[in-house]
């Protein structure tokens, strides 16, 4: 049974060029997301990232690029090393004017074990309401 994807939005006072750069380009990602070894827009491309609760279990994420359109979407897998399940990350760029508009959509949530409390949705709605609202929100608009 899927659940609801998680979905936010988020208008940034910047143009969607700048938007595109800081979600595919490692070197601005490291600024607001995470301090990724490699990562490229293009489909197939895996990259993985360690992150979990400050003050708890560490994950190994693995992810897959499964769709690129430049300055418009880009939507990758989102699995754990260990772990069953599988999610979907996806952002989206509208452009308004000089502003974007931002959808960062995450579905299948509802693929990881509901043993584990650190992979329950409302964490993830925590994280990525953090990660657009204030880290993204301060890098582009600083």
């Amino acid at each position: 049974m899927e659940t609801t994807p998680i979905i936010l939005e988020r208008t940034f006072k910047a143009p969607v060029s700048k938007v595109w750069k800081a979600i595919s380009d490692k070197n601005e990602m490291k600024h607001w997301y995470f301090d990724l070894k490699e990562f490229k827009p293009e489909i197939g491309f895996k990259f993985d990232f360690t992150g979990g609760p400050d003050d708890g279990k560490q994950y190994l994420h693995l992810c897959e690029i499964t769709e690129v359109e430049p300055e418009k979407k880009l939507t990758y897998s989102w699995s754990y090393d260990g772990y069953e399940g599988i999610s979907f990350v996806t952002f989206e760029l509208f452009p308004q004017g000089n502003e974007t508009l931002l959808r960062l959509t995450h579905k299948g949530l509802e693929t990881f074990p509901k043993s584990n409390p650190d992979l329950d949705a409302k964490n993830f709605v925590e994280g990525w309401n953090h990660i657009i609202h204030k880290s993204l929100k301060g890098y582009l608009e600083k």
